[in-house]
């Protein structure tokens, strides 16, 4: 099989307390998406293992890691404004972190070409020092780390969250060996992502950040792949690309204000899946971030799961399906002005509106500081 997946009861034993966004019930609205998509018949399970101290080592501070294992295990408590921990977290948070340590190493291996780690607690905010925004352990950064440890020469990360991914920036924004991209509503938490912040030292001009005002849908974020991200993998050539999928830019999250729907989250999918067939044999891993509309995180990992692993005989959604996302099947009037068919692909040109002009003046900024840069790191 092309697919490799990790989903595991474990990951619903992270409780932070009632009425927090990052609950148990999400997970548990992804695995029953997926399930009714027929994940089982398209991809092979792998086991969940715990993610050892010197694997996370490699992305956090000893101190933290320290800190963490005296706190968390077996208790309950927080460990910043946002992040609380109960006692099934660690063991939950480990697992995360190695889902994606071995979903790199089979797609690495040869053993599958893509992989899916449906896992929380979520990991992009986590600085090398400190947990942050409902993230414990960088969970992409830690397969990054280990990608590189495998041999692999180049990492891309792709991170389309609402939020910045502000912790994997960091981690590696002096490394010129990991391409960082982020596409995310900006200004807006954490307050990090600016376009001209484009890495430092010998790791200049391998962060790209594109920060989207609010209300942007597909068209706008197909735009940011066309224009940026697309042609900075091509550039970049990585051995393989790893996906912090965030579906909080779900046209009903309500943490954010984005307006993307699940043909647009598929396309976005589709567009990865695509380059890294040309670029890295396919070598693909995507894992779970925030998202906490259950429609929405249910509609978003199935759009993933079928541009990872298409099911034999089902029609394209794009064509044939509708989605569900919104009553009338159309994106909202007001700002967000557009065609009448708004999934027309990654070629469709952002012309319409005010919030359509505010997207590309985001894309040409982020364009321009990169081009003062000297443009995308090369190999």
């Amino acid at each position: 099989m092309s697919l490799a997946y990790v989903v595991d009861d474990v990951f619903a034993e992270h409780r932070p307390p009632i009425g927090h966004p990052e609950r148990p019930e999400r997970i548990a609205a992804v695995r029953a998406a997926v399930a009714a998509a027929g994940l089982e018949a398209r991809g092979q399970r792998l086991p969940t293992r715990a993610a050892g101290e010197d694997e996370i080592g490699r992305v956090h501070q000893p101190a933290y890691v320290d800190e963490l294992i005296r706190l968390v295990p077996g208790h309950s408590g927080q460990l910043d404004a946002d992040t609380f921990f109960s006692p099934g977290t660690w063991d939950a948070t480990l697992k995360a972190a190695g889902a994606v340590i071995d979903l790199t190493r089979a797609v690495l291996d040869g053993q599958v070409q893509r992989g899916l780690a449906l896992v929380r607690p979520p990991g992009h905010h986590a600085e090398a020092d400190r947990a942050m925004g409902f993230c414990l352990i960088n969970n992409v950064a830690v397969g990054a780390a280990a990608a590189r440890a495998l041999g692999a020469a180049r990492v891309a990360i792709v991170d389309w969250d609402v939020h910045h991914g502000n912790g994997t920036q960091h981690i590696f924004e002096a490394d010129p060996s990991v391409l960082f991209m982020s596409v995310h509503q900006y200004p807006y938490y954490p307050g990090t992502g600016a376009p001209t912040e484009i890495g430092v030292g010998a790791g200049r001009g391998a962060t790209v950040n594109v920060g989207l005002p609010a209300g942007c849908g597909d068209v706008e974020y197909e735009a940011v792949f066309e224009q940026v991200f697309l042609p900075a993998l091509r550039r970049f050539r990585p051995d393989l690309i790893l996906i912090s999928s965030g579906f909080d830019t779900y046209v009903a999250d309500p943490l954010a204000a984005m307006r993307v729907t699940a043909r647009g989250f598929r396309t976005m999918a589709r567009a990865l899946a695509r380059v890294s067939d040309e670029l890295c044999e396919g070598r693909l891993v995507c894992a779970l971030e925030g998202g906490y509309d259950l429609t929405g995180l249910g509609h978003g990992a199935v759009a993933v799961l079928d541009a990872f692993a298409p099911a034999p005989g089902r029609p394209e959604p794009d064509a044939d399906e509708p989605d569900g996302d919104q009553p009338d099947g159309d994106q909202p009037d007001g700002d967000q002005i557009g065609p009448d068919d708004h999934f027309s692909g990654m070629h469709q040109a952002v012309e319409y509106g005010s919030v359509a002009a505010a997207a590309q003046a985001a894309i040409d900024k982020t364009q321009a500081a990169l081009d003062a840069a000297g443009g995308v790191l090369t190999p």
